[in-house]
């Protein structure tokens, strides 16, 4: 299928923070919050600094081979694992929470950038290896939005039957009904809908938990690029950063060191990510809540657990994955036990990993190349085919519907519509007329203001009349527009973050994915847009 290629700044799109956006340019109000640039100084001053702060790679090798036990091993999955053995190899990561059926479909587009950013690093530094990484936030308890997505514009929603707790850790048994009305409207039947039935099937009827779920699902799509998926819900991992964790309960280091960092952006942007004294959840059967100190005694909240200090440190010590990073502390455990050398996240995750690179210094942890991940706008042929009908740019499909409607009345109207010239004769007449009746009296001069006021009012009156005049004449054109906006940005956002792959993969199957990597320029940042045409 024939494809067009564009690529945005991400400021023109209107659909990004100024922090990102300045960000993206370097500004200089940003410098100190960050350490490496996005380019080849940056990525190559990144890989020497990685190399001073070695992870235990036998550890990391072998629970991840723990937790590949059951599911088919790619061979480039293969590869990467022996790879990651390896002191010249390095990970780029790109990590989020386990979402039902993926969720948004910027889960899938920060996952493909993961993949071509490592080949793009391998294109650099081909003496190196660089393997792409999915950091799976299994341990958030968001269930509202964790089991939320949607397919052909109806939301689904599943509660996760009454569970509570961690969702990664949640059983798959109560997601039957939910899958089998689904499948209901996959079609036409072939092989791209038989693929995604097995797909989903195999993964939420036949793995015990969510975590396990999204693990199969992620592997079928991806693991023939490589891509290794990484759970840190285990206490191999959470030991790598246990004296931080120790630090985190008892002398609320982070707290302190993040809130001087938050108050500094705040003088130009909004906070993204506020610490608390302790940042950290207790994870137990159906449970996940914070940890709280008051006085001599941690408690976790909404339970009966409680510890004084020496309880608390024997239950860190017995079982350190009971205790779960927050967003503060997250990055610390991932950067301990990846070598990683590039984070990949969207525009929230940019903004309150800026926060954190004091606090990494402080517990001289590597602070990663900070990446925002790849935005992309998929147009197939007919809506392609309705853009050129309509002779709109691209760019401008970015716009707001009512200012994008306005803008094609002006350029395509017959008549005219608008009073500026008008508008600018009679300003121009009153204002001689002001001049004479001032001069006559200077109290007039209130007066004949005040008309000119109500004169340029009326005008604007007459001019919105004609405007909705032009409308009705255009009202073929008008609903075209208004239907290739709903399509391309529903609910007035971002397609990827409102639409699920799956409509996507029942259309294209796995050639949905070979594309969008494809057109990718993962080390130069724009919002890329994908247009089919026939």
């Amino acid at each position: 299928m024939p494809t067009s290629i564009t690529y945005l700044p991400y400021s023109d799109t209107g659909y990004f923070s100024k922090l990102v956006t300045d960000y993206l340019k370097n500004d200089p109000k940003l410098k100190e919050f960050y350490t490496y640039t996005f380019d080849k100084d940056g990525i190559a001053k990144a890989i020497q600094d990685r190399q001073k702060r070695p992870v235990d790679r036998e550890m990391l090798v072998n629970t991840l081979r723990h937790q590949y036990r059951h599911l088919t091993v790619h061979e480039n999955v293969e590869k990467n694992l022996q790879l990651l053995s390896l002191d010249n190899t390095y990970t780029i990561c790109t990590a989020h929470q386990p979402n039902l059926l993926t969720g948004y479909l910027y889960f899938v587009y920060k996952i493909l950038h993961a993949i071509k950013l490592a080949e793009e690093f391998k294109g650099l530094h081909p003496d190196k290896n660089f393997v792409p990484v999915y950091y799976m936030g299994s341990e958030d308890n968001d269930i509202e939005e964790l089991g939320t997505f949607r397919f052909n514009k109806d939301k689904y929603v599943w509660d996760g039957d009454g569970q509570k707790g961690a969702v990664g850790r949640m059983h798959t048994k109560g997601l039957k009904n939910l899958l089998h009305e689904l499948f209901k409207l996959f079609g036409p039947p072939g092989d791209n809908c038989d693929e995604l039935i097995r797909i989903l099937t195999e993964a939420y009827l036949k793995h015990a938990t969510i975590a396990d779920a999204t693990q199969y699902i992620i592997n079928e799509l991806f693991g023939s690029f490589g891509l290794i998926i990484l759970n840190p819900d285990v206490a191999s991992f959470k030991q790598a950063i246990l004296p931080i964790i120790k630090d985190d309960l008892l002398h609320q280091t982070a707290y302190s060191i993040v809130s001087q960092q938050m108050e500094k952006l705040s003088a130009h942007y909004d906070a993204q990510a506020r610490p608390r004294p302790i940042n950290l959840f207790y994870l137990a059967e159906q449970l996940r809540e914070r940890i709280e100190q008051k006085g001599d005694k941690w408690r976790v909240l909404n339970s009966n657990i409680e510890w004084d200090k020496e309880a608390m440190l024997d239950e860190l010590n017995l079982h350190p994955e009971r205790f779960s990073p927050n967003v503060i502390l997250r990055g610390l455990l991932q950067e301990s036990i990846l070598p990683d050398i590039a984070f990949i996240g969207g525009g929230a995750e940019v903004a309150y990993w800026l926060q954190l690179r004091s606090l990494f210094n402080h517990y001289g942890a590597f602070y990663p190349l900070i990446c925002l991940r790849q935005s992309v706008l998929w147009i197939e042929p007919l809506q392609a085919k309705l853009r050129e009908h309509l002779q709109l740019s691209i760019p401008s499909i970015f716009k707001q519907e009512a200012s994008l409607i306005k803008e094609y009345i002006t350029k395509n109207s017959t008549d005219q519509w608008q009073t500026n010239e008008e508008t600018a004769a009679i300003e121009k007449i009153m204002n001689g007329l002001k001049q004479k009746a001032s001069s006559l009296d200077p109290t007039l001069r209130a007066s004949s203001e005040a008309v000119l006021t109500k004169i340029k009012h009326q005008l604007m009156v007459l001019e919105k009349k004609m405007l909705r005049a032009e409308k009705k004449k255009m009202q073929v054109q008008l609903l075209k527009i208004s239907k290739l906006k709903t399509e391309l940005f529903p609910n007035n956002s971002l397609q990827e973050r409102i639409e699920n792959f799956s409509g996507y993969f029942l259309q294209h199957g796995y050639s949905f994915f070979s594309t969008l990597k494809d057109a990718m320029h993962a080390s130069e940042p724009g919002f890329l847009v994908i247009e089919h045409t026939k």
